[in-house]
């Protein structure tokens, strides 16, 4: 039997036992018990890993093999007991082979249960926000305090030595050596010839060849010392790496989180409504190094809180919706000019809000805050459709694709309307 072994490396060129190959292939399951966990997790261990069981017979790897040759022919047994399309029922409890669970077991102890594999925290948090990205994310101008990035910028002839380049620095002291030394081997080898010439027993010798014999000597000796002399590698040899430092464009973005706690936000849509921003701000701050979060909880009035106030304060009180966006724009026109920040608005609420007020919240964001914003979503965590999910279907009309909304009545409801919200464009739903 022949097997194909793959050993094509996995990420940084480091062979880690075909894991992540693994993960590739059973991307489907992955996922699945990804959705799983985040159902049945409370919100302080969504950052836990997850165990991951897939079924034996989907695990077991392609083989090729040496097929027998030729015809055969074969006669197999037949049955009068059963057709086919035909279930066989299993045997009963207690008489061997008869458990609950999904292996193939034997009368002889041997068989292979469903195989289980854990998923690291870091391998759970990949799963878990794949394809996402903040919509309309764009780079802004230059910030005041700007970020750097270096670029190549040829060589120099000072540096420090970690930046030295051997080969180039080498390629230099040959190319001067033989620059300064061409001329003077050229006529060190002439004088070779000549001296020879002058020594052969075909020459005669006498008092004026003597003397020429002498003068050609000095001078060999004279130019040995010059050629010797040359350095094998000068200071003005040595080459550097030299890198330059220009300034890019960043992509500073700052999230709003609005988070309604007024009185008719019982503990079960408070609990939905926490366990939302706690994805939104674990998506946050794994994908993106810099970025603002603004917590504002508000009921009859609008607060900007801390993140442990925004997830742990038991204040409540009325409902007044339109203080928060009221509070959200003073903030934005205050701190966060929209010519320099990617601004993001988070709404999450129940809906139940004074008739007067859902109204002027629509015009609040209609007129000031979604001209500044890249991006608001809304959720609202009750089933009825009430006079603020009104006022704001009446927007999402209008106002394309930087503004949505969702419901999620269940813990269930959550992640798929959170990946639904904040998917990349293009990506699968």
């Amino acid at each position: 039997m022949q097997q194909i072994i793959d050993r094509r490396l996995a990420g940084k060129n480091k062979s880690i036992g075909n894991r992540e190959r693994f993960l590739r292939r059973y991307k489907e399951q992955v996922k699945e018990a990804v959705r799983r966990a985040i159902d049945g997790r409370g919100i302080r261990d969504l950052q836990r890993g997850e165990d991951v069981h897939i079924p034996k017979k989907d695990v077991s790897e392609p083989v090729f093999h040496h097929g027998s040759g030729g015809k055969r022919e074969m006669v197999h047994p037949g049955n009068k007991e059963y057709v086919a399309g035909d279930r066989i029922q299993r045997p009963k409890g207690g008489q061997g082979g008869g458990g609950s669970g999904s292996g193939q077991a034997s009368d002889s102890g041997e068989g292979e249960d469903d195989f289980v594999f854990s998923l690291s925290k870091e391998e759970f948090m990949q799963v878990f926000f794949e394809d996402l990205a903040l919509p309309h994310l764009i780079r802004t101008q230059l910030a005041e305090t700007p970020e750097w990035k270096s670029h190549r910028a040829g060589f120099t002839s000072d540096g420090t030595p970690n930046n030295l380049h051997v080969v180039r620095s080498m390629r230099g002291a040959l190319g001067r050596r033989i620059a300064l030394g061409t001329e003077k081997r050229r006529e060190l080898h002439e004088l070779e010839q000549r001296l020879a010439l002058l020594k052969s027993p075909q020459t005669s010798v006498d008092d004026a060849v003597r003397r020429e014999i002498d003068e050609v000597e000095t001078r060999i000796a004279e130019l040995r010392r010059r050629i010797g002399a040359i350095p094998f590698l000068d200071p003005i040899d040595l080459r550097f790496r030299s890198r330059v430092k220009t300034p890019v464009p960043t992509s500073k973005a700052v999230m709003f989180c609005l988070m309604d706690v007024s009185g008719s936000m019982d503990e079960q849509r408070k609990e939905l409504s926490k366990r939302f921003f706690i994805l939104l701000y674990l998506f946050l701050t794994k994908h993106y190094e810099k970025i603002d979060i603004v917590y504002i909880r508000h009921h009859t009035q609008a607060q900007e809180v801390d993140e442990q106030g925004f997830f742990h304060s038991t204040e409540t009180g009325g409902t007044v919706v339109s203080s928060a966006l009221v509070l959200m724009e003073e903030i934005i026109r205050a701190r966060y000019p929209s010519d320099q920040w990617n601004i993001y608005g988070a709404q999450a609420s129940d809906g139940d809000n004074w008739h007067h007020d859902s109204g002027r919240c629509r015009e609040l964001l209609e007129q000031k805050i979604l001209p500044l914003v890249r991006y608001y979503a809304y959720v609202q965590v009750a089933e009825p459709e009430q006079n603020l999910w009104e006022e704001y279907a009446r927007l999402a009309e209008t106002s394309g694709t930087h503004f949505a909304m969702r419901k999620a009545t269940e813990a269930s409801q959550i992640y798929p309307v959170f990946r639904d919200l904040f998917k990349k464009e293009g990506a699968p739903a």
